[in-house]
């Protein structure tokens, strides 16, 4: 058995998978003032969609599994190439500090924009006063401290990442249990990766897993500390395969394989879920739970079947190492982290234009994005944050003020 623990070569391919499943995150929220029906998000858009409702299904339905099993390919890499402890403490600086931190200061901006969006839907917002009534939030803690926000995740990145080392070393205590559980993981993950039907099989224990959300896909755990189980174990999930995925090195490339019955295989997943949910709230329907597993199968297909397709997208073009990409990704962390005030205040500004609801959506994808890159390279990128999310500072590339600029230096390197 040969396990891959080489650390040398970068994998760009996988940077540009973890950038795009936090930047489609952007993109995602960016979507949900143009819901045709109010879903209590900040603000309702006056020009709406059923296509956003779609977009929102299938994107929710794999960019978060994605992330989850992308970290838990690295967290892999990381462990075995440079030991625990140096795994340990990059968790708790790039994760848990930025958790920390990043939450006392974007709750209280998320709290003034749902004052401000809810003040724009009966009239003018009042930004100063929202700014102001976010911050007095803090006032009430303990209560809901570090819960109300997207930065969920991180949390349970450190959930995960903890139960992991601990299920580890449990095993490390009984060697030939080890060993042995250790063989019929490389078993069962090869068998995954390589059967023309796994992705199937793999989707009903999947379903199972939504059939214990509260509703009818994946729910987001930002209400309280307390794990939600279901979630806890998708993720965990996801994680876990990343991985195992790691331990092999052909592994990755058989899971991420491209092919024409996998994408027919998705395509029919994307078209059985669009169609079945709007059976959702139909609980009277005769058929409801036979409806319901229906759907979470067919859910479930899209979500294996896209995080496969995705991997194996980047893999096919975007092998090459790229400094475009690699400064992306390198942004992405930053991007994803801070981005959800700014998509809302540019959601509120931008409600009651009399404009196409996909005009103003990619305007404030963009607008978002650009914004947070331009704030990465001045103030995150070379400075002690950049270390903190990064790993290291590296030069601005955007802004350099010297005769010769980030951007020279970028292009020769």
């Amino acid at each position: 058995m040969q396990t891959l623990i080489s650390t040398s070569n970068r994998l760009d391919y996988l940077d540009g998978v973890r950038a795009f499943a936090l930047l489609l995150g952007i993109v995602f929220h960016a979507s949900l003032s143009f819901m045709p029906i109010y879903i209590g998000w900040a603000v309702m858009d006056v020009s709406t969609s059923s296509m956003v409702s779609v977009f929102m299904n299938i994107s929710h339905s794999f960019r978060m599994e994605l992330f989850f099993l992308i970290a838990g390919f690295f967290s892999h890499m990381t462990f075995h190439g440079k030991g625990a402890q140096t795994f340990i403490r990059s968790r708790v600086v790039r994760i848990a500090i930025p958790f920390v931190v990043a939450w006392f200061v974007l709750r209280p901006l998320l709290v003034s924009c749902w004052i401000m969006g809810a003040e724009s839907l009966r009239g003018e917002p009042q930004i100063i006063a929202a700014l102001a009534a976010g911050f007095a939030s803090l006032g009430q803690l303990p209560a809901g401290l570090f819960t109300g926000s997207h930065l969920w995740f991180l949390y349970y990145l450190l959930l995960i990442s903890g139960f992991t080392l601990v299920l580890r070393y449990l095993m490390c205590l009984y060697a030939p249990v080890r060993k042995k559980m250790g063989a019929i993981a490389n078993k069962l993950v090869g068998w995954l990766c390589r059967s023309a039907v796994a992705l199937v099989a793999i989707a009903i224990p999947t379903a199972a897993c939504l059939w214990a959300m509260s509703h009818w896909g994946v729910d987001t755990p930002d209400k309280t500390l307390l794990p939600m189980l279901p979630v806890l174990v998708l993720y965990g999930g996801f994680f876990g395969f990343g991985w195992l995925l790691h331990r092999e090195p052909p592994f990755i490339a058989q899971f991420a394989r491209l092919s024409w019955s996998k994408s027919t295989l998705c395509l029919c997943a994307i078209v059985a879920t669009t169609q079945l949910a709007g059976f959702e709230y139909q609980q009277n329907h005769a058929h409801y739970l036979v409806l319901k597993a229906a759907y979470l199968f067919s859910y479930a297909l899209m979500m294996w079947t896209l995080v496969s397709l995705t991997i194996g997208l980047f893999k096919r073009f975007l092998s090459r190492p790229s400094k475009i990409v690699r400064y992306i990704a390198d942004a992405s962390y930053w991007l994803y982290l801070i981005h959800l005030p700014i998509v809302i205040w540019l959601q509120i500004a931008f409600a009651e234009l009399a404009l196409h609801w996909s005009i103003k959506l990619v305007a404030v994808s963009l607008l978002t994005l650009l914004i947070a890159l331009v704030l990465y390279d001045l103030v995150v990128r070379a400075t002690f944050m950049g270390k903190i999310l990064n790993g290291k500072r590296k030069a601005r590339v955007l802004f350099s003020f010297g005769r010769d600029t980030g951007m020279q230096q970028f292009l020769r390197s």
